[in-house]
């Protein structure tokens, strides 16, 4: 049987199969209030949210605060991979620097961001850089770990092999250390951007900032349960975006290597 129309019918029971879990999970959260298991009130019913859900969509507003948490999203990602991609090349190149930063590194990561907002407030207010400190923060120990690792990654027989045909600084990073960082950057780049939409939401959520996550603590505060799940819904939605279209960009871009085509084959 051709390979093809196997990948075809793979894909296409795939995705049915995530249909009928979907629409599971719908009859689920309907019957729930429908039977009294919970109140109303704190568990709405799934048509009401969808409905309320319909109302945002057509809504200029909520496109105008959707935008506002892209674009602090966007922002925050792109800064922090630029900044990781280039640090973490420098220290992964350099045992020295590798050793002489560990520590430093496993200290500051695991700090919260969130314990970092009343800084990023006192520093900025409630504007978009406070958000901004918050987003990049997190999203760049995401990249800058990986990169730090898939650049130290790089075999030492095809590292003197390079050395030994005499080549520039520039080849060696070009054809050496960029093929064996890339897969460990995109995997970064993937985690990053999950977390600086998470932390976008959540900085605007605390810090009041223009955008979804204001939307859903002033939903909150009035106490308007159908419109707090249905942004609740907006969001991983969104996330859910992120997700999909950054393991496009990792396929595409990691066409070649030995995980990306073995996923396709399987």
């Amino acid at each position: 049987m051709p390979v093809f129309p196997t990948r075809r019918l793979r894909a296409l029971r795939k995705a049915m199969l995530g249909l009928v879990g979907l629409t599971g999970f719908l009859v689920v959260w309907q019957l729930i209030p429908t039977l009294g298991l919970v109140n109303p009130l704190y568990l709405p019913y799934v048509t009401d949210v969808l409905a309320r859900l319909f109302e945002q969509i057509v809504d200029l507003a909520f496109w105008r605060r959707l935008g506002s948490t892209m674009t602090s999203w966007a922002i925050g990602l792109t800064v922090a991979t630029l900044a990781a991609v280039a640090l973490g090349t420098v220290v992964g190149l350099v045992p020295f620097l590798r050793r002489a930063t560990h520590t430093t590194v496993e200290f500051l990561r695991p700090i919260p961001s969130v314990a970092l907002i009343p800084l990023a407030v006192l520093m900025f207010g409630i504007q978009m850089q406070a958000a901004l400190v918050i987003i990049i923060y997190a999203s760049f120990w995401q990249v800058f770990v990986q990169v730090i690792y898939g650049v130290a990654d790089i075999d030492t027989v095809a590292r003197d092999t390079a050395r030994s045909f005499g080549l520039l600084r520039r080849e060696q990073l070009t054809h050496l250390v960029l093929p064996t960082a890339l897969p460990y950057l995109m995997t970064g780049l993937r985690l990053a951007a999950a977390v600086a939409l998470i932390l976008a939401i959540t900085a605007e959520m605390v810090i009041g900032n223009p955008g979804l996550g204001r939307m859903i603590e002033l939903s909150r505060s009035a106490g308007d349960s159908v419109g707090l799940y249905a942004l609740v819904v907006v969001t991983g939605l969104l996330g859910l975006t992120v997700n999909i279209a950054f393991r496009f960009i990792e396929r595409r871009v990691l066409s070649w290597h030995q995980s990306v085509r073995g996923e396709t084959v399987l």
